[in-house]
């Protein structure tokens, strides 16, 4: 006889039954849990018992009392998602792309979430006329070139949901291509069953999907395999990254992600800098320090591993890039530092 499937944690007292909490530290935390979300998935806790208790893994998603302290700067919407939503589950800051979300729930919950004001089981998802007055404006706003399906993590939804989603999109002219935002491969990758790849690889629209990954630790064997399976499906895999303090805020950290994900068929593709949602100070690492680690990295990885380290501007106002600079001017001349920090003259 099989053994039962692992279940998520998702309370005070599973963390104490798992042992990634001592009893004692319960008490701090009944706070941090009635004001954000948690669930840790069985992929994650195995990780956090291969990495430690003190460990990177283990630190993005077992809760804090650090998450109850805020700081200057700090905003419950960070990105502006809530300026830029002409309709609920439509975010359009850009011209040519929208996000649509039509879940705000995931299988497990980031400690640094930028959304954590806004995910988490009690807040559900769009009913199904909302999903419809959302798919609406995607359909009637032609300069809408890119859908973004995001949340909420969109690969917890079911695969009916997600084919209804897919085919409404399919069958809207002027949008060409569409990307998803998930964290599942690597966090549950036994979602990426066959029901989902007949999804996500039957669209008429390429499917390039952003995977949210933080350290090499998270590509384990059974996430490489459901990556195997997302590009035997034909679908594009990108990789997003947070800077964290504690987690991945040095070279080494940095380069041993990156080199594992494309060797996982994942094109490194953003590294954000840390957005200032409220209780995540301590995962903040200056912008100054970051692009240290990005300049160090130039050379000694390969380029098709290199992210573009970004800003999302708080309040709305859009991404920029916001690493290292290589090119000087200088009395009339332009000066270009080299992998190896030898300016030369051009």
């Amino acid at each position: 006889m099989n053994a039962p499937a692992a279940s998520s944690l998702r309370t005070l007292q599973h963390l104490i039954d798992a042992r990634l909490i001592t009893p004692d530290s319960a008490p701090g935390l009944v706070p941090v849990l009635a004001k954000y979300a948690l669930s840790i998935s069985p992929e994650v806790g195995a990780a956090i018992a291969a990495t430690g208790l003190d460990g990177p893994i283990a630190r993005q998603y077992v809760p804090s009392a650090a998450e109850l302290t805020q700081t200057p700067g700090e905003q419950t919407d960070p990105i502006g998602d809530h300026t830029h939503s002409p309709v609920k589950g439509i975010v359009h800051r850009y011209p040519d792309r929208a996000l649509l979300m039509p879940t705000q729930v995931c299988a497990v919950y980031c400690r640094f979430c930028f959304r954590r004001e806004a995910v988490g089981p009690d807040y559900g998802g769009l009913s199904e006329a909302e999903l419809e007055t959302a798919l609406d404006y995607i359909r009637r706003t032609p300069q809408i070139w890119e859908v973004i399906v995001t949340g909420g993590d969109p690969l917890i939804l079911s695969a009916r949901r997600l084919e209804a989603i897919f085919n409404a999109l399919d069958n809207t002219a002027h949008v060409a291509t569409i990307r998803i935002h998930s964290r599942i491969p690597v966090a549950a990758p036994e979602r990426i069953d066959d029901a989902l790849l007949r999804v996500l690889g039957g669209a008429h629209k390429p499917v390039n999907l952003a995977i949210h990954c933080n350290h090499a630790a998270e590509l384990t064997p059974a996430a490489v395999a459901a990556l195997r399976r997302l590009r035997k499906a034909g679908i594009m895999l990108f990789g997003q990254t947070v800077l964290l303090r504690g987690v991945n805020d040095n070279a080494e950290t940095l380069e041993q992600l990156f080199r594992g994900m494309v060797a996982a068929g994942i094109k490194p593709y953003y590294l954000h800098q840390l957005d200032r949602a409220p209780g995540t100070a301590h995962f903040a690492v200056p912008i100054e320090r970051g692009q240290e680690i990005i300049k160090s990295l130039r050379g000694r990885l390969s380029g098709i591993a290199h992210p573009t380290y970004i800003l999302d501007i708080p309040g709305g106002a859009g991404k920029v890039p916001v690493g290292p600079n290589y090119l000087h001017g200088h009395s009339g001349s332009l000066l270009v530092e080299d992998p190896h920090g030898v300016t030369h003259t051009l």
